[in-house]
């Protein structure tokens, strides 16, 4: 078994086709398919099941693709350690981050630690922090910006808090409250809310503190990102409630400071067993230390 036929494998079954596959991989399909014929053949199972129309992985294929992703990821810390030993960073960056992520400038640190280790394939996603924290205990993510609750319990990852701060009320010109600098959390109950979905940690952040105070909230529109949220304040269809710093850049809303305020964390996490040498100096370019 060898580490090119588990990454022939594992093109496959993230493009759903051999073309597609052999494109990723730069070379000719006829060759893909006979890397993973003997593989196929060495395992004693068949990992796909193929068809004129489609490629599906099968029961031991299923079973096969985790492991061969580790494998793989494994090979190439490998390869980045052994680099870092000689003074040369190298190797991956795969960093995740939710969109209201306002303690660091991200494109800008992104920037400047590719002109620092120009080796390093960077990559960014952004998620809910829950499956921010989920991809980077699994190894997905070596770094994510993450916003929680005060007090949130993380496992599994190590952190480090960035900024603590407020959620304010964003409503569209018009609204009762457009004219005013401060209401209530009472006073907020009684609106329809656009916000982020049940039981993600950005929700939770404004449910907390009107559990705390003893009030409901009508929740009409779940979304996943700022800006579609914003998009739905501004054609009226609710109010939300987003970090300071965030609203401050969500053009034609109206800022309304709440009273008590729902209170969230920003911070950074990384695998609780110890980040890779790029992970490492991308955190130190953040003043995080790791050790």
């Amino acid at each position: 078994m060898e580490l090119q036929q588990m990454r022939y494998v594992v093109a496959v079954a993230e493009t759903g086709g051999f073309t597609r596959a052999a494109e990723r991989c730069h070379v000719v399909q006829s060759a893909l398919s006979h890397q993973i014929a003997r593989l196929e053949k060495e395992l004693g199972a068949r990992l796909f099941d193929r068809t004129s129309r489609s490629v599906r992985l099968t029961a031991a294929g299923e079973a096969f693709v985790p492991v061969a992703r580790q494998a793989l990821e494994a090979a190439e810390r490998a390869r980045a350690e052994v680099a870092a030993a000689t003074g040369e960073v190298r190797g991956r960056l795969a960093v995740g981050a939710i969109t209201t992520v306002a303690a660091v400038d991200l494109a800008r640190e992104l920037g400047a630690f590719r002109q620092r280790c120009p080796q390093v394939r960077i990559s960014l996603q952004t998620e809910m922090s829950d499956r921010l924290l989920e991809q980077v205990r699994q190894g997905v993510l070596d770094v994510a910006f993450v916003g929680l609750v005060p007090g949130a319990r993380t496992v599994g990852v190590r952190e480090r808090e960035l900024a603590r701060g407020e959620l304010v009320a964003v409503v569209p010109p018009g609204h009762p409250l457009a004219g005013r600098e401060w209401t209530t959390l009472a006073r907020m109950a009684r609106e329809t809310f656009v916000d982020f979905t049940a039981g993600s940690a950005a929700r939770r952040q404004r449910d907390d503190a009107f559990r705390a105070a003893g009030l409901t909230s009508e929740v009409a529109f779940e979304v996943t990102t700022v800006e579609f949220l914003a998009k739905l304040v501004r054609a009226g269809l609710g109010v939300g409630m987003v970090p300071e710093a965030i609203a401050a850049e969500l053009a034609g809303l109206h800022i309304v400071r709440v009273r008590p305020a729902p209170e969230r964390t920003e911070r950074v996490v990384w695998s609780g067993l110890g980040p890779s040498p790029a992970a490492v100096a991308f955190l130190s370019g953040l003043g995080v230390d790791v050790t």
